[in-house]
């Protein structure tokens, strides 16, 4: 039986690893002065587009998916995803000890920065994140109110007037820290914008053997898009009944 992180891609025949998949997508290279982040965004689906059940994405995973979204976070320089995915998903425990070791080995945090937009700051406290020493966490808000106070993480609130914080504000703001890489994690209304915007650089997506039906979200939501975005498929991999594709925005001129 092959190891919980080993895919096979299915144009050569080849096993890899999810290690040698993210390292693939050199997260690290350098950025031009100015330039905004590399954005990967790594979402799930089930094969009739859900991407979620009972508001969870869990249900819909296999391991080698859970071990390349960790290897993901691990690779890149920060997160971003929205409030609602922080407390629908309950997140705890980013990375493991070997994860966070290779990090600081490497001169990097031990954590990836965890980037969030919370307009009118209604942050979920209670998720495990915001208690956990060494995670640093960047709101990104209109609302007024006081930065909430939390024990284990820092957290610092970005405040913009009402009615105009923009993702490519956002980005710049990342870009100024020193951000080379971003993972996107949704969920699909935060992915739907930065897909309106040209801000997705690499889709990674799961399609899982799964038909859920209901009226849960897909992998975007919101209004339709001014014209659809192509892609081109860079990459197929499997695991078990999972498939795994990559997806890169096909350029235009103009």
């Amino acid at each position: 039986m092959a190891p919980a992180d080993t895919l096979h891609r299915l144009d050569e025949g080849e096993a890899r690893t999810v290690r040698d998949l993210v390292a693939g997508l050199g997260l690290q290279d350098a950025r031009a002065p100015g330039e905004r982040p590399r954005v990967v965004a790594d979402m799930i689906a089930a094969v009739d587009g859900r991407a979620s059940i009972d508001g969870r994405s869990v249900g819909l995973g296999h391991p080698a998916d859970r071990a390349l979204l960790r290897e993901l976070r691990a690779g890149a320089d920060a997160i971003l995803v929205g409030a609602p995915t922080i407390r629908a998903e309950r997140y705890a425990n980013l990375l493991d000890a070997d994860q966070r070791a290779a990090r600081v080995a490497a001169g990097r945090p031990a954590h990836p920065l965890v980037a969030t937009v919370s307009r009118g700051l209604d942050l979920p406290l209670d998720v495990p994140l915001f208690s956990e020493e060494g995670i640093e966490i960047v709101v990104y808000s209109e609302s007024e109110m006081a930065t909430p106070e939390v024990t284990g993480a820092t957290l610092e609130v970005v405040r913009s007037a009402p009615g105009t914080l923009t993702l490519p504000a956002l980005m710049d703001d990342l870009g100024a820290r020193g951000i080379r890489s971003v993972l996107c994690e949704g969920g699909p209304t935060l992915l739907r914008e930065l897909v309106a915007q040209g801000a997705v650089d690499d889709l990674l997506l799961t399609v899982a053997p799964l038909v859920v039906g209901g009226g849960a979200a897909s992998i975007v939501e919101g209004a339709a898009l001014a014209a659809p975005r192509a892609l081109a498929l860079r990459e197929i991999h499997r695991a078990g009944e999972h498939l795994f594709l990559h997806y890169v925005p096909v350029l235009t001129d103009g």
